[in-house]
Order: structure tokens, then sequence, then C-alpha cells
């Protein structure tokens, strides 16, 4: 099955796809330790409903009742070839921070030579108007952890008890999971896409086993990894089972994986965060 990678900077020459880096990784901070410091409505954040990877940073902006705190525009879930955009339409909005009509907008103004693809989430400052960080990860414990003082949600998503095993299976959800999909769907040689696939399923059976005697990948208390799975899992039936060709069992196939992520789906919030018609639309 040889193909044509959709982004050639981001494959292989044996047909593997390589997701580049986050280009930008600054922090907030409660403290005084960085130049970003927690502020309520300093700072807005930039994101597409189409996007799981954002998505994960909006749920935890809901979960930690951050909404008045940190505002938040999400683009048009269409892109053409000149990238994310901000218009007007069911579910997106034109830009009400700096007027900017495209995201490559923001990343050019934190980067001037910035040449990379542009992705979401995007988190700017108002203040020093750049772009703090654009990685998810680092978004996820920034909202978990930095703002703290200026929300009455004590819920702590990345205990400092179980941090160590939260890490491990992060990298192994992430390495299997969440970028395995795609590491499936956009593999431009068969040999390649058969490996990835394997490596996919053989992890959901994994994790289907994980959660047949528990709530939780970690017990009784979702943790941020539950989080990183479920905007997998709420897109896998309707996008990646087909269109990326992840097509040997569905999540409804998965008794286990089923049910925890109809669990995750009904916490107060999250199904707020949800627009299944612009969710099927994902994008990487």
């Amino acid at each position: 099955m040889p193909g044509h990678p959709q982004f050639p900077n981001e494959h292989t020459d044996a047909g593997e796809f390589k997701r580049q880096d986050d280009a930008f990784r600054g922090w907030v901070t409660d403290d005084g330790q960085s130049s970003y410091p927690a502020a309520a409505g300093r700072y807005h954040l930039y994101v597409s409903l189409a996007c799981p990877w954002a998505h994960r940073t909006i749920i935890v902006r809901t979960l930690k009742r951050l909404e008045s705190v940190i505002g938040m525009t999400v683009v048009d879930p269409i892109r053409d070839e000149r990238g994310w955009a901000f218009r007007n339409g069911p579910g997106y909005s034109s830009d009400p921070i700096n007027g900017f009509h495209f995201l490559s907008e923001a990343y050019h103004a934190t980067d001037p030579g910035y040449r990379g693809r542009v992705t979401v989430p995007v988190l700017w400052d108002t203040v020093t108007r750049r772009i703090v960080t654009n990685s998810d990860d680092d978004l996820m414990r920034i909202f978990n952890g930095a703002f703290n003082r200026l929300t009455d949600s004590s819920l702590d998503l990345y205990p400092a008890s179980l941090r160590p095993q939260i890490d491990a299976l992060n990298t192994f959800i992430y390495e299997q999971v969440n970028d395995g999909v795609y590491r499936a769907g956009f593999a431009t040689s068969q040999h390649v896409y058969d490996r990835a696939a394997h490596k996919l399923f053989d992890a959901l059976d994994e994790l289907e086993i994980r959660l047949r005697d528990r709530r939780y990948l970690f017990g009784t208390q979702f943790v941020e990894t539950d989080w990183r799975l479920f905007v997998t899992l709420l897109r896998f039936d309707a996008v990646y089972h087909g269109h990326f060709k992840c097509n040997v069992r569905r999540i409804v196939d998965y008794p286990h994986l089923s049910g925890y992520l109809k669990d995750l789906y009904q916490v107060p919030g999250i199904a707020g965060t949800v627009n299944f018609d612009i969710s099927n639309a994902t994008t990487i």
C-alpha cells in the first residue's frame, strides 16, 4: 500500500510518520520562577474542537473550573492550505484577542522565522504578545497546578504519589494509542502500517484487561492519563476505525473500554467539551 505522505517533513524514507516536536515550551508558574506568572485574564487558549490534543487541554480547563481565568477561542475545524483560520460559525469564532485571521499569525508573531506545521492548542500571553506554549502535555500540567489560587477546584490530576506510574503509562498510551492511530493511518508502506496497527490493537487489548477490575486506569479516581486516553477512544469508531484504517476492532467491541469511555463522558462538564459533528473531523 505505497502512498504519498500528507506531511512530507514528518515522514521517514521508510514510510513512518514522525510527529514534529512542539516549537514553544514556556511555562506558567505561580511562584515567580518563570517569566509567565499565573494571573486571571492574562492568558488565552486557542483550540480546535476537531483536535484530540487540544481537546485534552479543554477538558483540564473545564475540570479545574478555569473558564473565567483563561479565555478560549475555537478555530474553524476546516483547514485549507493556509491552515487553521478564525471565522464565525457554529462552534467556532473570529479571534477577539488579536484579530488574527489565521493561527499562523500567532506563530509568526512569536517567531518570524517559524517554518513548521502550525498546530493547536496554543496558549497566548496577552502581555508579552507571544505564544507561551503549544504543547498539550505542558498545558495539561500548567492548568492542573499553576492556577490553583485562582480557582476553587482542589482536583489534582497529577498526584505526587502516582507520578512515576502516570508518566510510564502516559508514554505507553501516547506511543501505541494516541499517536499510534496516526502512525497507522499515515503510514505510506504496508509493513510500517502493519507494525503500527498491531501495536495499536495489542495496546487496546492490554488496556481492556487493565480495566476489568478497576473503574479508571489507576483505580477509583481519574487522573490525567484517563483524559489522554479518552480523547482517542471518543473518536475511534467514528474516525480512526475507517478513515485511518484502524479497523481490526472498534471500541464498542471492547466491553470494558467502551464502558469506561461512557463513564468518563458522564463526568460533570465533559459532555460540554465534546462536539461530535466537529470531533468526527479529527485532525492531527
